[in-house]
Formats: C-alpha cells, structure tokens, sequence
C-alpha cells in the first residue's frame, strides 16, 4: 500500500499540483474568514466550504469546472438552513437529511455537475451537524461558505490554473438502463436505506456523534458502481479510520488544538486527502480521520473517547452501506464489470483510429484526448474488479483470470501510448499497412466485444514503429479472449 501510494505514476505531476492547490486555496479561504471578523466555527465552515469547491468539482472543461463552483452555494445555503432550523427537531431534522441522501446520490445521473452539487448538499447538512449550527448562526455561516467558495476559485480559477493546458477529457458515465435499472437510481435507493440503517443505530451508539454513521454510508457509496465494489469501499473506509484513529493518537491528541502545530498538521493532512485519493482510497480516509481529530481538538473536545466513538460510528456506517447494496435493488460486480470492459475495448480502437489518421497526415486527428479516455477507463475497470483480486477474496481461479485482463489492458495501453508518440512525431510517415493493421485491431475489437470467432494477428513483429506498436496491440487483444470468453455458468466476476 506504501508503495502504491509513493510510486504511483503522476504524469505532469498532477496530483502533486492538485494537493498543493488545495492547501493554498483553504489557507486562503480561512485567512479570509479571520480577516472578516468569523468565529471559529465560521473559520471551520469555509475551510470544509473551500475544500469541497477544490476536491468535489471535477467538470471535464474550466468553463464548466467554473459553472459548477458558482452554483455551490445556490445549493449548499438553502440546505444549511434546514439543517439549521431543524437544529431542534430532530425527527424532522433526520427526515430531511435522508432526504438530501437521496437526492445527492440521485444527481449522479447529471454527469460531474450533479454529483458535485449532490455532494456539497450532503456535506453542507454534515457540517450542520459536526457544529451542532443553529439558526441564529445562519448569517455568518452563509458569509463563511460565499466568501470561502469565492477564495477557493480565485485560486483554482485565477492564480492557479492549471488544467487550461490540458485537453479536456470526457469523465466516463455510470452503466445505462431505464428506470430503476440506472444504477444511480438503484443506488439512490440503497445508500437512503443504508443512511437510514445508520442513522437509527448511530442514534443508539451516541446522540451526539450519530452522524458520523450516516456520513461513513454516504462516502462508501461515493464513485462505486456495483455492490462488489461498495463492499470493498467499505472495508477500505474502516480500515483507513482504524489507522487514522492510531495516528490521531500519537499526534492529534498530544496537540490537543494548540492553534500553530494545529493548522500546520491541518495542511498536511489536506495535502494528504488530495494527493493520495486518486490511488488509494484507505490512504484518502486516514487523512481524512486525522484532519476530523485535529478540528475536534480545535474545538477542545478531542479525547481517546471520543476517537473510539468515531471508530464505532464509521462502523456502523459500513455496515448500513454493506445491508443496502446486499439486500436492495443489488447491481451486480458481473454487470457493471462488463459494461466498463467493453467501453475500454472500444476505446482502445478510438485511440487506433486517431492514431493513425495522424500518421496519415490528417491534421485534425488528435489521439489525446482518447488516451486520456482510456486511463480513465482502465481506472473504472480496476475499480470495479477490485472485490475480486483483493486479498480475502477465496476464488484464486477467478482471481487469477481477473488479473490476467487486467495484465493484458496494461498492455494495450502501453502500445497505445508508444504508438501515439510515434504519430506525434512530425517525420513519421504513413505505411499502407497502418490500414490493414487497424482494420484488424477494429476486428479484434468487435470479436472481444461480440464473443464472437477466434482472433488471429501476424506472427512476425515488424520492425518499423508505428506497425511494431500495432502488432503488440493485435497479440494482447488476442489473448485477451482467453480470460474473457468464459462457459455461461462461469462468468468473469460474480454475480
């Protein structure tokens, strides 16, 4: 886990940019919240605020990226303010906040904009609750969140704006159906049920700390597709906590809010969340659990107690979230695993064709972007099989044929990419057998696509460039059908 989180490849530092973003667009954001004279629970809300503005909104434009900022607080206010007012009701208060569960999740289908604006829903009526806010507390609150989100995109948008340089890249969407066929209506269902399972018994574990529970159902379900995948979120959320609550332990609680060591631990932990939630999600929750306890303790309520509280909390969250996709409206690992293989296949071709027009001096062909697609397709791929090659998973079989596709995707983009860098190369020249080797690709696509006849590709690797990438793309495409065409009764994944 060390090593994934270390060494993982960061091409044009990214994650490096995007977490040190962040650290600068908070700081900022608090810094503005002092200077207008807010309290530290207005302080705490801008920061949270600035933090979801930088890490929720993932539009694949800046326009859009910047659209999406805007309409933050149009949703996050209102929201605060039942939170707020229903501050003193709490049947009502926990009615509405399985509401915005609901809806949050419900707004995936809307692409990037309506998750994010799903998840600052929910994070708003959140942070209602970790400062227990009040209604008479609205007006600062509202002042913290507009100026902190205003903060945030200065930074992200003004002083700091780095995905201007790059091609916008389409986010991949959730698997298609109709009706409760759509996994985000299935799982808008399931996390309301799961959030519900967990409200009720985190009320029981503690009247005060009960949200905790339905915060740790929500995030489970956050960028998962299956019931695979949202059983291994969970085990990586509780395992992530546990680590984190040791850490807060030896740190967090010596501390124990002292304002300097505090806001430097603060940013390194923010650091931490950023820069590790693209390749390790239990990475992600350990930073997320330390920068939790170091709030608490700004708050002079951090204490052993309380940090088993939260671990017994996230607990019961997990397993609100592991009830729900189990038992209501289940999405199958098997159909979702399907659906992201075959999308990256015809990915793969994409990427063939633009390649090659390049190479056949089209000036418009831009192979790019569809890389960009395809790591992020492989990415989904990865996510969805991860129940199957993870350690506790018995069926060594299977696991075996998982890691075999995986093994062999890898390789298809690595030829991929060397056959776009040979496309970039302004003195490549086009060879009448680029057409003929794409046109076999584009068949061994729709043969692996279709499970249909056997695929075959020449035996002899040439020697130019370009038709020695191809070759290697035909012959990992061809054995690809040996993991993937498996007898009815024994599919890839599970159901």
């Amino acid at each position: 886990m060390l090593k994934r989180v270390f060494v993982a490849p960061d091409p044009g530092r990214l994650r490096l940019r995007f977490a040190a973003r962040a650290v600068l667009g908070i700081a900022l954001a608090v810094v503005v919240c002092g200077l207008a004279g807010h309290s530290l629970a207005g302080a705490v809300t801008g920061g949270l605020a600035a933090l979801l503005a930088l890490f929720t909104v993932t539009d694949t434009t800046v326009r859009g990226q910047a659209v999406t900022t805007a309409l933050l607080p149009a949703v996050g206010l209102p929201v605060l303010a039942v939170a707020a007012e229903l501050h003193d009701h709490p049947v009502a208060r926990d009615i509405a906040f399985l509401a915005v569960v609901g809806a949050g999740v419900y707004a995936r289908r809307w692409g990037p904009r309506g998750h994010s604006l799903g998840v600052f829903a929910f994070m708003t009526f959140f942070i209602a609750q970790f400062l227990h806010a009040t209604a008479g507390q609205l007006p600062e609150l509202y002042a913290a969140v507009v100026l902190s989100v205003l903060a945030a995109a200065a930074v992200r948008f003004g002083l700091w704006c780095y995905e201007r340089r790059l091609s916008p890249v389409a986010a991949p969407a959730p698997p298609a159906g109709t009706g409760l066929a759509r996994v985000t209506t299935r799982q808008a269902v399931q996390a309301t049920a799961g959030a519900g399972f967990a409200l009720i018994v985190g009320h029981l574990v503690s009247g005060q700390r009960w949200y905790w529970a339905v915060g740790a159902t929500w995030w489970i379900f956050v960028n998962t597709a299956s019931r695979g995948e949202t059983l291994v979120r969970g085990f990586r959320r509780v395992l992530g906590t546990v680590i984190g609550i040791g850490l807060g332990l030896l740190i967090a609680v010596p501390v124990h809010g002292a304002p300097a060591p505090t806001a430097v631990l603060v940013a390194v932990a923010v650091f931490g969340i950023f820069y590790t939630a693209a390749v390790s999600y239990t990475w992600m929750m350990l930073w997320v659990t330390l920068l939790a306890e170091l709030l608490y303790g700004l708050l002079g309520v951090l204490s052993p107690g309380l940090l088993a509280l939260r671990l017994a909390e996230t607990g019961v969250g997990a397993l609100g979230a592991v009830l729900a996709v189990l038992f209501v409206l289940p999405v199958t690992t098997h159909l979702t695993t399907d659906a992201w293989i075959q999308r990256a296949l015809r990915c793969v071709h994409a990427c063939t064709a633009e390649a090659a027009a390049r190479l056949a001096g089209s000036p418009s062909a831009d192979p790019a972007p569809r890389v960009a697609e395809l790591e992020q397709l492989l990415g989904r791929v990865r996510l969805s099989v991860a129940p199957l090659v993870h350690p506790l998973n018995p069926m060594l079989g299977r696991k075996r044929r998982v890691r075999r596709v995986l093994t062999l995707l890898d390789d298809c983009a690595r030829e991929i990419r060397g056959l776009v860098a040979v496309a970039a190369d302004p003195e490549a020249s086009h060879d009448a057998r680029l057409a003929a080797a794409c046109w076999r690709v584009e068949a061994a696509v729709e043969a692996l696509t279709r499970g249909s006849e056997h695929i075959t590709w020449p035996a002899e690797a040439p020697a130019e460039p370009a038709l020695a990438h191809l070759h290697g793309l035909e012959r990992a495409l061809a054995e690809l059908s040996e993991p993937l065409r498996t007898p009815a009764g024994s599919p890839l994944v599970g159901a």
